[in-house]
């Protein structure tokens, strides 16, 4: 953890912002965030370590050397004797011991919907989830302003959670357009391939996509044609889940795990790929479709959640319940020349709408509003 700096008013703000340290999608939203406001920082690994926390035991001692580390933030935070803004929605359960009022970032409520089993996007929690994951949702509730990533997470917040209206405002995350840009760089994969970023957790939707990129390859024209998957598993079941897939419908020669991939590479990924596919069930945002779009990439996504809001009219949008609806836009990009040129022109022109200089400019307009109460 940095310094903690002393609370003291900058352009007459008096909040002081939580950088989380790490590579996962909000923890990267912290630090674009930080790197555009002009408020004091405290960088903490905070964030990994719950992450990581998921489906321990409650009775264990990683969960006791947990909440001792817990409680000690807990106690630095009130130490500030400052408004701070809270990331992610999963240090909820930290704002709810804050003594000041405090700001929250709400990513999505993937995890209130497996904790109250009206899906299965990640995975059924256990006792300790459950503990914690009230305790988050208590915090959010207890927030004196919410930060939504997007307007669908606007209305899971209020339609679930019983927010008030006024207490949220809908910030987009941005794209940092020096380095997502269409790429001139080698290619990273010698054939041609459709794209895929993301985890393999079941609401991303990555059987389904597997069962349409094969229909896909049996028309002789895609005989080389590969699916290349950048990013984790999210967990070894999920792994096996996918490896099971591709062993049926014997896809194993077509179908390339790259593991995680610098943030620097991954516009040559994007650039060089035929499109970008993101199949989920529900996405509170999703980061790699305006990336994708601010690289020159088509993209073809769920027509559920945030992404018609946050793709627009710029990528195909298909039923993701449908192998049918994917097959069919894939087939399209793939074989359409006119359709991937209008879709790469109206990318560029949507994914120019966010960057993070946006994002921090508006949320400084919440930290005024908080500030002045």
């Amino acid at each position: 953890m940095s310094n903690i700096p002393k609370p003291e008013r900058v352009y007459g703000l008096m909040v002081i912002f939580i950088k989380t340290l790490g590579s996962r999608s909000m923890d990267i939203y912290s630090q674009k965030l930080a790197e555009n406001l002009d408020v004091p920082i405290i960088s903490t690994d905070i964030y990994s370590r719950v992450a990581r926390s998921f489906n321990i035991p409650l009775i264990s001692r990683e969960s006791l050397r947990n909440a001792l580390k817990d409680l000690s933030f807990i106690k630095m935070l009130n130490e500030l004797n400052s408004i701070v803004h809270l990331p992610n929605h999963h240090l909820g359960r930290y704002g709810c011991f804050l003594k000041k009022p405090f700001i929250i970032t709400v990513h999505d409520l993937i995890r209130f919907f497996d904790l109250k089993g009206y899906s299965l996007f990640i995975h059924k929690p256990n006792l300790r989830d459950r503990i914690y994951l009230e305790l988050d949702y208590r915090g959010i509730r207890k927030a004196k302003k919410i930060i939504a990533v997007s307007h669908c997470t606007r209305k899971d917040l209020i339609m679930h959670l019983g927010v008030p209206e006024d207490r949220i405002e809908v910030i987009y995350e941005g794209v940092d357009h020096k380095i997502f840009k269409p790429s001139r760089s080698r290619r990273p994969i010698d054939n041609p391939y459709v794209l895929y970023v993301g985890s393999e957790q079941p609401r991303k939707n990555i059987h389904t996509l597997l069962k349409a990129f094969k229909r896909v390859k049996e028309k002789r024209e895609f005989e080389d044609l590969k699916l290349v998957k950048v990013g984790g598993a999210g967990g070894a079941d999920f792994r096996k889940s996918t490896n099971d897939m591709i062993n049926l419908l014997k896809l194993q020669e077509d179908v390339i795990f790259t593991g995680f991939v610098p943030t620097e590479l991954l516009p040559a990924y994007y650039s060089h790929a035929e499109c970008l596919v993101l199949p989920s069930f529900y996405e509170g945002f999703g980061l790699p479709c305006v990336e994708a779009m601010a690289c020159g990439c088509p993209v073809i996504a769920s027509n559920t959640s945030s992404l018609p809001e946050i793709v627009g009219d710029a990528g195909l949008m298909v039923n993701p319940r449908s192998v049918d609806d994917l097959a069919e836009a894939l087939h399209r990009l793939l074989t359409d020349d006119g359709l991937r040129q209008e879709m790469i022109s109206r990318g560029l022109k949507r994914a120019a709408e966010f960057s993070w200089e946006k994002t921090a400019r508006e949320t400084r307009k919440v930290y005024e509003d908080v500030e002045g109460v």
